[in-house]
Parts: C-alpha cells; sequence; structure tokens
C-alpha cells in the first residue's frame, strides 16, 4: 500500500494542460467554498471562520496523501450538523469552551481514521456493492438540490431540513404567492450560462465564468429595478490565515467526547469512502480505502491545529471539481490555497457574490451526479441490484447517510443470499 500516493499522480504533470486545468478547476472551487464555508460553519455552532479554515488545510493534506484523486475534503453538511448536535449539550455554540471542544474532537476523529486505515479495514469498505454506491450517489445529488431550495427561489425556508419537510415548507410559502422572480431569473440564467459554456470548459470553467457573469447580472437587476430587495450575498470574510490551536487532551475532555468521537468517526468515514468509491467509480480510477482512511485521518489530526473542525469528502465541492474539468489532486490543493489567497487580497469583492448563482452551480453539480446509464444498468440486472440501490436510495434522503449506506449493504447480502438458494433449488 503506497503511503505517499502523491508519486503516483506527479508524472502526469507533463501532459498538456493538466496542470492548467487543475488550477482552474481549483480557482473555481475556491470561489464556491467561500458562502458553503460559512454557512456549514454557522450550522456547526462555530464562528463563520472556521468553515473556511476547514477548507484549507484538511483539504491540502487529504489531497496529498489520500487514494481519492478527485474528491475535496473540508466542511460539509451532514458533518456540520452532527457536530452541532453531539457538542452543542455540552457547551454554547461559538464560545471558547465549544470551539475548544470541537477542535479536540477533529483529533481524535483523525486518530481513530489513521488507525483504522493501518490495521486494514478499509479492505471491507471496497467490498460494498456498486448498486449502493449508486443509490447513494443519487441521493446525496437530490439532498444537495434540497439544500438549495431556499436559495434558488428566494423564499425563508430553513436549511437542513429534510426533503419532505422542505417540499412542505415550499408548499406553506407558495401559498402566500409571494414569488420572487428576480432570484429565479438569476438562478436560470447562471445555469444557461454553464450550458452554453460547457463546449469551452476545457479552455476555461464553465462554471467560474457563470460565477462573474451572473455576479454582474446581479447589480445589472439591482440598477434596473431599485425597488426590489437586493439579492442576498456573501457575508464580510474573516482573515485569511487559520489561527494555530491545540487539542484538549486532558480526562475530562476525553471522557466528555469518548460517544461523540465514536459517532463522527463512523460517520466521516462513511461518507467519505462513500464519495471516494462514486468519484472512483465515475472517473474508472483506482481506490485504495486504506489509503483514503489515512489521509482522512492525517486531514483531521493537522486540521485540529489549524483550527479546522471536523472534515470529510464533500459531495457539493467534489462535484464542482469534476464539473471544473479536474485532472488530478492538484486541484484540491490549489482550491485550498486560492481561497488563503483571495481571503487576503480579494475578499472585499465576496460581498458582489450572490448566494442565488451559487445555488445555480450547486443545482449543476447535483444534476452531473446523477448517471442515468448506471441506474439503468443496475435495473436491468434485477432485484438483486436495483434494491439495494433503491433502499440506500431512500434512506440516504430520510436517514442518516451511515445508516442509509448499511441498509443498502443489508439488503444486498440478503437478495444475493437469496437468489443463490433460489438458484441452488
Amino acid at each position: 500500500m503506497p503511503r505517499l500516493p502523491f508519486s503516483r499522480w506527479i508524472p502526469e504533470y507533463k501532459n498538456p494542460g493538466t496542470v492548467r486545468a487543475d488550477l482552474l478547476a481549483g480557482l473555481t472551487g475556491a470561489v464556491v467554498v467561500l458562502p458553503q464555508g460559512i454557512a456549514f460553519a454557522m450550522l456547526a455552532g462555530m464562528p463563520p471562520q472556521y468553515g473556511l479554515y476547514a477548507a484549507m488545510v484538511p483539504c491540502l493534506i487529504a489531497a496529498l496523501f489520500g487514494s481519492s484523486r478527485l474528491m475535496v475534503t473540508g466542511p460539509a453538511n451532514a458533518i456540520s450538523l452532527t457536530t452541532m448536535a453531539l457538542i452543542a449539550p455540552l457547551a454554547a455554540p461559538e464560545s471558547a469552551e465549544y470551539v475548544g471542544l470541537v477542535l479536540t474532537l477533529s483529533f481524535l476523529i483523525g486518530l481513530i481514521q489513521i488507525t483504522l486505515g493501518f490495521s486494514g479495514v478499509g479492505k471491507w469498505v471496497e467490498k460494498v456493492p456498486h448498486s449502493v454506491i449508486v443509490g447513494f450517489t443519487v441521493g446525496a445529488a437530490l439532498l444537495i438540490i434540497n439544500s438549495q431550495i431556499g436559495t434558488i427561489t428566494g423564499f425563508a425556508i430553513p436549511r437542513g431540513l429534510s426533503p419532505h419537510q422542505t417540499l412542505y415548507e415550499l408548499y406553506l410559502v407558495l401559498q402566500q404567492n409571494q414569488w420572487h422572480p428576480a432570484v429565479i431569473s438569476l438562478v436560470v440564467a447562471t445555469v444557461l450560462i454553464i450550458i452554453i459554456w460547457r463546449p469551452l470548459n476545457r479552455w476555461f470553467p464553465g462554471m467560474l465564468v457563470a460565477v462573474i457573469i451572473g455576479s454582474l447580472i446581479a447589480l445589472y437587476i439591482e440598477s434596473l429595478y431599485p425597488q426590489l430587495t437586493p439579492f442576498k450575498r456573501v457575508s464580510s470574510i474573516p482573515g485569511a490565515f487559520p489561527i494555530l490551536s491545540f487539542p484538549h487532551l486532558n480526562a475530562n475532555t476525553l471522557n466528555q467526547l469518548f460517544g461523540a468521537t465514536l459517532i463522527m468517526a463512523l460517520l466521516a468515514s462513511t461518507e467519505a469512502m462513500a464519495i471516494a468509491r462514486a468519484v472512483a467509480l465515475k472517473t474508472k480510477d483506482r481506490f485504495n480505502a486504506n489509503q483514503e482512511f489515512i489521509g482522512q485521518g492525517l486531514a483531521n489530526v493537522a486540521g485540529a491545529f489549524f483550527s479546522a473542525y471536523p472534515s470529510s469528502g464533500s459531495f457539493n465541492r467534489t462535484g464542482v471539481n469534476l464539473s471544473a474539468g479536474a485532472k488530478t489532486p492538484l486541484s484540491a490543493i490549489s482550491a485550498a490555497l486560492f481561497l488563503v489567497v483571495i481571503l487576503a487580497f480579494v475578499g472585499p469583492l465576496a460581498k458582489y457574490l450572490p448566494y442565488p448563482v451559487i445555488g445555480a452551480l450547486l443545482l449543476v453539480v447535483a444534476w452531473n451526479l446523477i448517471d442515468p446509464k448506471e441506474i439503468r444498468k443496475e435495473f436491468q440486472h434485477g432485484p438483486k441490484e436495483w434494491l439495494p440501490m433503491v433502499i440506500t436510495f431512500i434512506g440516504t434522503i430520510t436517514i442518516s447517510l451511515e445508516w442509509a449506506i448499511l441498509a443498502g449493504i443489508f439488503a444486498s447480502i440478503l437478495t444475493h443470499h437469496f437468489y443463490k438458494n433460489k438458484n441452488q433449488h
């Protein structure tokens, strides 16, 4: 098992256009994570800058030492929500005590993940059926869309709701007949720019073009209709460089975080492995689960010393990375570095970045994650393949991600056992 996986992809920089494609994908990813990182930090009960810090050092370390070439590590929706749920009973969100507990949690999660990687547990992750990964991917795409409904419609729909709760909230606001045509128009325009630009993606990523033109369209709409409520934009950006931090490893803190560490290690690892497997299948790349455990563990351990709360694979940012034409892990590394540069020198321009434009990007990301050909293939193989896929999909949008995948694996074992016995008789 290679401990330095980056030695495998460094020779690829001899290929023309590889570095350019990765740098442009990284720049796109850095722009997209600006509002996401802040929003996720607030979901986690952390001060806003910590969501951006989680998109820096962990992203860079996971790209260097993980197995997945194109998965991007950083703040994630499920991880953020679970962090708040587990740590809020122990301390007041955003307080110094709360931040200390969360950063210590990052360190402990990382230690468990590194241990799992070196113990060879990853070989069991690699046995997760393809049908389960397909179901998880489609479910995750729907969760991305679900998280952006309020943003792309302009309606005041709370974040963090399940899809059926979001639909109910959407039904309630539609009853009030208070449409926001300017927001919807901006979203449609941004999506159309991405689609129209698609043939030119190899020269310059359409998502980055859409961010720039979409932001200009927003300014034009506001100047044309001053009576409209201005578009919601990214809030003020804090300092660019992560603050040095140290985990609290005293007996009392370790006792407080024992249960939370086990739950979060399971969630963070399951999510990262599922995303990495999905990306490897989509790009026909090799995947080493033990190496990915080590990469994720090192990312969380290092992040604990650079003010990063628990991180994992990010479906949103990984989808953006794929859509923007990334070739190697340099794209994730450059995304982390570009984010520092953007915050240090171009931070004031972030106030021109409207949330509906980012919401539109994520709609395209979600759409690109769904592979109809793979779904049809699972249905063609009969119930022993499509049943685990459907169960995983339903579980992903209704229960926690780790239980959804476990339910899919259990369903796959049962169906294969049933058909094996049936064929023997």
